[in-house]
């Protein structure tokens, strides 16, 4: 298969501080690929070097089936859309949309041509004539991304292009950027350290965690089965609940115990196995997938009593803050539920559990 991106063992040193290790990844043709996590991750860098702005210090890249390491920026056939915009002030939208092209010795006409086209699909027709100054974050954006669009790289690079804006601006940036992508069809590089971004955007999600990808998958993948504890903490609002328990095998089952809880019972084809009796484990469950227990209903296994510490009302929903032996756990219950100081009985169900190894925070089952 050919992808349009190969990134294949790179590695970034800046004197002593190694910010990638060993990073692979590979993105087709329209995709649309978010590199997700922290500050300090080294996801901007990997861009960067991706772009050419940083050189790496082992490790190819390719593009097309190419490689362009020994290229520069300019002669890898990409486009680069940075946070600040970087608008030319004294131009106007039309020549800031232009300029990429003029410097390249295009005809006025393929200029003039490109410019309509570009500014149609965003929407800037009536400001083709303003300067950045006169424009909102929104619409600078705008024009940022439209000084890529006339170019039809083969990449368009995104380093966290809409962290200035303004909440509601960014969700409707987010719109545009999804029906963009649609439209164009365009393969996209996409950073930024919003994982509600990343699940909104992207077709493949790559978590980062300290210069080493955590996992790569779809957005549905990521946020059900995380590969670790870190991406079960880091995708998700709130976060996945993860309780330290330990396993214990009886009667050819495996379940998990909680300090002071009854066993809970687990969804899984692991067999009872010695190696797994004693096991310290992470007991994860979203705060979604608990479930209330009505007075009139039959309880159904894995009921745990609790106590409402506080209550979190969202105007959707609530979130219902408790304890499981020491630990804190949240539950996303229905507005109205439950109220601070209430017992309630909660469902955990044993094929929304997911059991993470206490010492390697690797997913196990």
């Amino acid at each position: 298969m050919m992808f349009m991106l190969r990134v294949a063992s790179i590695e970034k040193r800046f004197g002593t501080l190694q910010v990638l290790k060993k990073v692979s990844l590979e993105a087709k043709s329209g995709e649309f690929l978010v590199l997700l996590g922290p500050s300090g991750c080294g996801k901007s860098t990997l861009l960067n070097v991706i772009a050419g702005l940083e050189e790496a210090s082992s490790g190819d890249i390719s593009i097309d089936g190419r490689s362009v390491m020994d290229l520069e920026p300019k002669d890898r056939d990409i486009a680069m859309v940075f946070q600040s915009y970087a608008l030319y002030p004294s131009m106007s939208v039309a020549e800031n949309l232009s300029f990429g092209m003029k410097v390249r010795g295009a005809p006025r006409a393929d200029r003039k041509k490109a410019v309509a086209a570009v500014a149609k699909v965003l929407q800037l027709e009536t400001l083709l004539d303003r300067k950045p100054s006169q424009l909102s974050g929104g619409q600078r954006q705008r024009v940022a991304m439209g000084r890529a669009l006339v170019r039809h790289p083969k990449i368009f690079l995104f380093d966290e292009p809409l962290s200035n804006l303004d909440a509601q601006l960014r969700v409707e940036m987010r719109t545009e950027l999804k029906k963009l992508h649609a439209r164009l069809k365009a393969t996209i590089v996409y950073v930024t350290h919003d994982q509600v971004e990343a699940m909104t955007l992207a077709t493949k999600v790559v978590v980062m965690r300290g210069g080493v990808i955590q996992q790569v998958g779809g957005p549905q993948e990521i946020y059900d089965r995380p590969a670790n504890s870190f991406v079960a903490r880091f995708i998700g609002s709130p976060p996945m609940n993860l309780a330290p328990a330990r396993l214990e095998c009886a009667d050819g089952k495996v379940v998990a115990r909680i300090a002071g809880q009854n066993p809970i019972s687990l969804q899984t084809n692991a067999r009872s196995t010695p190696s797994l009796d004693g096991k310290n484990i992470l007991c994860g469950i979203r705060p979604e997938a608990i479930l209330l227990v009505s007075a009139q209903s039959s309880p159904p296994s894995n009921v745990v009593q609790v106590l409402v510490e506080i209550v979190e009302p969202t105007g959707s929903d609530n979130i219902a803050f408790f304890r499981l032996g020491a630990h804190e756990i949240l539950a996303r219950l229905s507005p109205g539920a439950c109220a601070t100081g209430d017992t309630l009985s909660l469902h955990l169900p044993p094929e929304k559990l997911l059991i993470y190894d206490a010492a390697s925070e690797e997913l196990m089952f």
